[in-house]
């Protein structure tokens, strides 16, 4: 079977508890187009022209609160973005919003950050390195790692408004 037959993922879909600031959040912040809201519990955002990669609703979560840790559930949705400029925008937005990380790191094959969103859900969002420099054993598997990561340098890529 060849890599072209496998699934790939198409989009998450999360309970939220309060959908206006879900949706600021994963547009104003992390940069999806709303494509469609559903009434007043459900919309959808995506990347580029696809009708959604995120789907946020309040059907059964409207003014919950976070699971407890410890329990079962999604550990964090990964975005991958396009290049490191990209992905130093989103970090800028997230420094001026005063949004903490979680964590940060240097993975070998991409550079990644952690934080949260408004209702506690894991988001990682990375860029991935070309292929050529990902470490590898000698038998040519992967082999990630777990570095450090430089913010400020990735940082340092964002476009910066103009000093007149």
């Amino acid at each position: 079977m060849s890599a072209s037959n496998f699934a790939r993922v198409g989009h998450v879909h999360l309970r939220v508890s309060d959908l206006d600031r879900s949706v600021a959040f994963y547009s104003d912040i992390l940069g999806f187009r709303l494509t469609q809201r559903y009434g007043t519990g459900a919309a959808f955002l995506a990347a580029g022209d696809y009708h959604h990669h995120i789907g946020l609703n309040t059907w059964e979560s409207l003014g919950a609160t976070p699971p407890p840790a410890g329990h079962t559930g999604l550990y964090h949705s990964a975005f991958l973005y396009p290049d490191r400029k990209a992905l130093a925008e989103v970090l800028v937005r997230i420094a001026h919003a005063g949004i903490p990380l979680d964590g940060a790191a240097d993975h070998g094959v991409s550079e990644a950050v952690y934080l949260r969103d408004p209702d506690e859900n894991g988001v990682e969002l990375y860029v991935d390195k070309p292929q050529t420099v990902w470490p590898r054993n000698a038998d040519g598997t992967l082999q990630m790692v777990n570095a450090r990561l430089d913010i400020a340098a990735i940082m340092a890529l964002a476009d910066r408004p103009s000093q007149n």
